[in-house]
């Protein structure tokens, strides 16, 4: 087991405890990348590697996969399988500290459960595998909005080389500095990590004619206008994040459109892109905003979906 000082610690019951980069598997190809991606951030971070898998047995959708026999013979064939895919880690990674889970219970809940004692969660972003898992339907959106830690989407295919050094961690910034303070806080530190450059993306819009308080207008104009406001508003946002982080290269990049979509447009050059997000509670359930689902759903690598805390 590595030792030293681990960035992800918190307190608990007055003793330091270590939260570990947790990766949730399900045999699909999205799920395999999550975990070498989730592997390779737990040894830049010099931290444990958490590998769990959520199930609970359903005899139909067993029999669809292919697999027979009873609760106990697929809880075997479970174990074996992912008991694979974390040897994979292991030969790649002989110093790292792996632990494995395999735990029954609704799957949602389990995967929320299991992130609340991590740095981050780390999910493979569509489809599902053999062993039926947790990426069926709106699962994965309902893990996104319920968790009170990072959930990290990562595709198939993602590949180490797209972590290269010229390839920016993308993060939005929106409202005052203290809405955005938690992913800041993620971008930042994962880019001292990497070596890499932070690029702080804050987006507005002209807008309506009541939209603006007083006050607002009257910094506005004290600003020189409302685009020069805007950066001075993300300036005062990113200066903390700059004073804790000296040695992180920052690009500051304000530009007119809808978040969504000026995130996008820098998404080319990004190794990461880092969404925050307030759950929204509907008569249906928890919801994602509209910015981290636009991301979700059209940017090709890795995005991390960091819930206000």
């Amino acid at each position: 087991m590595k030792t030293g000082r681990h960035a992800g610690t918190f307190s608990q019951g007055g003793s330091r405890m270590t939260r570990p980069i947790t990766a949730g598997v399900d045999g699909s190809q999205e799920s395999l990348a999550a975990l070498a991606w989730a592997a390779r951030e737990a040894v830049r971070r010099d931290l444990p590697l958490r590998v769990v898998h959520a199930w609970r047995f359903q005899p139909q959708e067993v029999l669809e996969a292919g697999i027979e026999g009873d609760a106990d013979s697929h809880a075997e064939w479970v174990h074996s399988a992912v008991a694979e895919a974390v040897r994979a880690v292991a030969e790649q990674h002989p110093d790292l500290d792996v632990t494995t889970d395999v735990l029954e219970g609704a799957v949602v809940d389990t995967l929320v459960t299991a992130a609340a004692d991590a740095e981050s969660l780390v999910l493979g972003s569509r489809g599902h595998g053999p062993i039926v898992g947790f990426l069926l339907g709106s699962v994965g959106q309902q893990v996104i909005a319920e968790a009170g830690r990072p959930v990290v989407l990562v595709r198939a295919g993602d590949q180490p080389s797209a972590e290269a050094a010229g390839r920016e961690i993308v993060v939005g910034q929106q409202g005052d500095p203290e809405d955005s303070a938690d992913a800041l806080r993620f971008a930042f530190e994962t880019a001292a990590a990497r070596g890499a450059t932070v690029r702080v993306v804050r987006a507005w819009t002209l807008p309506p004619v009541f939209a603006y308080s007083p006050g607002s207008l009257k910094l506005a104009d004290e600003a020189g206008g409302l685009e020069p406001y805007e950066k001075k508003a993300l300036t005062a946002a990113v200066r903390p994040w700059r004073e804790r982080h000296p040695d992180v290269p920052v690009e500051e990049h304000v530009e007119m459109g809808s978040a969504g979509q000026v995130l996008l447009s820098v998404a080319g050059t990004a190794q990461l892109m880092v969404v925050g997000r307030r759950a929204h509670r509907t008569a249906v359930g928890a919801r994602i905003g509209s910015v981290a689902h636009g991301v979700l759903h059209h940017a090709d690598c890795p995005v991390a979906v960091v819930p206000h805390m």
